[in-house]
């Protein structure tokens, strides 16, 4: 950090916590339903956040006074390239019912969510989330968070293991070695309350005393599959193949999607492409560029405190060479390979081993039972039953794996019961499409995302067979605010919350994920999005060239030659 920089409020409240504990141990004890600014700050790094329901601050209580905040918090449980048992996920799904709002969320970063969970429930839900051999610690604060890998489960495949492998490796080294989650949520299990001693620090030799500047984001992907936008996160690992095997990884830096845009300094970014490592230099060169971040990151604006702004600000060159000089060595140059595909590994496939798996669309992630569509009801039925392996994706969904042929007919029938549909009954808009979740439980939403999202693709899909077009990949991602938890800004279509029901739309990214949309329309009201996007798509149809893509149509032609009012 440099010497002239003053630490945010943030920042003291770190340093001074004991290692993330602060009070929250003792706010746990109170009756109040909500924890303090600052205790409510610290539990974020142990995975939750404290909200309220938005849809009833003002709603009138017998006195018919308005009822105020309801508080409740967020609990998510940090999943390494999404991986889960059939228990796991099973347990996950008993607790939505048992102690939250009766829904669980597969999030973008393939991890699930609980929604609505009561303080007074908080600690029992982490113990049963930590007794299934999960957690919830380090899914969100300023530490890394959660690590995506392509979930794709290719047998007898060493790169596709080698992928999800080297995701439990990055969980596993990155973790923070602080014992405040355990002592806080998971010291007492056997119900006796343990006395608290002397506070005794541990060496945090990643971290430091104040953790990092601000989130920090990994992912493993593949040029052909970069399902995990590996140029949205902060360090991205592109695995370089050679004969079935993994040679080394493209080290990507700096890619992040939040903004503010009452604030010229913050804006979208891609990660650059920094370097090549080997297997054996790739932990070491992760950990030299954590460190460079922790150490020269800005600890005075939060706003401008993630990586990319710190690559921004020195350029590429230089901050090359400061990882280098912590990792102490000189790295090679990227290999040539780069992104060129994506998939969202929905559908039945031939899994490498004889077996199959089977993607399966939720949409926005939320399972639920709501009308003729009873996926949560569904899912604990084909678990119960076959007892297979889960993976997460990165587009909200999930994979059954392990599936014998035999079982396929009866597994189609159990969907067909519950009115799961399969992958060939919806649209590619439908399947590529994701929302972050908005109202009525972000505190920082503006306006609806995964409510409005469905319907917006409901008339996007009536105006694309209209048009022909149903064959087009088409990325739609929608976010109540312009902090981009959705990753909004590389989609053919980004729609991001500007006011209250209000959108910015942004064409001309990719489901790829390699290149930044640009404006096209400010301030769209959320009835009016489609029909401002159906004359763009009118031209699309006609003007582009061979198997050009919307977005790459858009990206072509430019801002000023398609009317961008950005």
């Amino acid at each position: 950090m440099s010497d002239t920089q003053k630490l945010s409020k943030v920042e003291l409240l770190k340093e001074s916590s004991q290692q993330l504990r602060g009070t929250l141990a003792e706010e746990l004890l109170n009756d109040r339903p909500e924890f303090s600014d600052d205790a409510a700050t610290l539990l974020k790094h142990h995975g939750s956040y404290l909200q309220d329901d938005r849809d009833t601050r003002r709603a009138k209580g017998e006195d018919g006074k308005a009822k105020g905040k309801q508080y409740s918090c967020m609990v998510r449980t940090a999943i390494p390239g999404g991986r889960l048992t059939a228990q796991q996920l099973l347990a996950e799904l008993d607790l939505c019912e048992l102690l939250a709002n009766g829904t669980l969320r597969i999030t973008s970063r393939q991890g699930l969510q609980l929604h609505g969970v009561l303080k007074s429930n908080l600690k029992a839900s982490l113990r049963e989330i930590n007794r299934i051999k999960l957690t919830t610690f380090a899914a969100c604060g300023d530490v890394n968070r959660n690590v995506m890998a392509c979930p794709a489960p290719f047998r007898n495949d060493a790169v596709r293991a080698g992928l999800q492998e080297m995701a439990a490796q990055l969980a596993l080294h990155f973790r923070p070695k602080t014992t405040s989650y355990f002592d806080i949520w998971l010291k007492d299990e056997d119900g006796v309350e343990q006395e608290v001693g002397e506070f005794q620090p541990v060496d945090e030799p990643i971290y430091g005393p104040r953790y990092l500047p601000r989130k920090f984001k990994m992912g493993v992907g593949l040029p052909e599959d970069n399902c995990v936008d590996l140029y949205t996160q902060d360090l991205g690992l592109l695995a370089i193949v050679e004969n079935g095997q993994i040679i080394g990884w493209n080290v990507l830096a700096g890619g992040g999607m939040g903004r503010t845009p009452s604030a010229e300094k913050t804006s979208p970014a891609l990660a650059k492409r920094l370097c090549f490592a080997t297997p054996e230099q790739v932990i070491a060169v992760c950990e030299a560029i954590v460190k460079v971040q922790r150490d020269f990151g800005n600890r005075e604006d939060r706003k401008r405190a993630r990586l990319k702004y710190l690559i921004a600000d020195w350029g590429v060159a230089k901050f090359r060479e400061t990882v280098e000089q912590y990792f102490g060595g000189p790295l090679a140059d990227p290999h040539p390979a780069d992104v060129t595909g994506v998939d969202d590994h929905l559908g039945w496939h031939e899994q490498g081993d004889g077996r199959l798996f089977l993607g399966i669309n939720v949409e926005n992630g939320r399972i639920k039972d709501e009308g003729s569509l009873r996926l949560k009801a569904g899912l604990r039925a084909i678990l119960g039953r076959f007892g297979m392996e889960v993976r997460l994706t990165a587009l909200q969904s999930l994979i059954l794996c392990d599936i014998d042929p035999a079982d396929r007919e009866e597994i189609e029938r159990m969907m067909s019961e519950y009115g799961i549909l399969r992958a060939d009954q919806l649209s590619l808009l439908r399947r590529y499409a994701i929302a972050c979740p908005a109202f009525p439980t972000c505190g920082l939403s503006i306006t609806e995302s995964e409510r409005a999202l469905p319907g917006v693709i409901d008339q996007l899909e009536v105006e694309v067979a209209k048009l022909g077009l149903q064959t087009s990949k088409l990325a739609v991602h929608m976010t109540g605010c312009p902090n981009g938890c959705a990753r909004p800004y590389t989609p053919d279509v980004g729609l991001v919350g500007k006011a209250v029901g209000k959108y910015t739309v942004f064409v001309g990214g990719n489901p790829e994920g390699t290149r930044l949309a640009f404006i096209y329309r400010d301030m769209v009201p959320l009835e009016e999005i489609v029909p401002a996007l159906v004359p763009l798509l009118q031209r699309y149809r006609v003007e582009r060239e061979g198997s050009e893509s919307f977005g790459d149509f858009c990206a072509r032609r430019g801002p000023e030659a398609i009317g961008a009012a950005g």
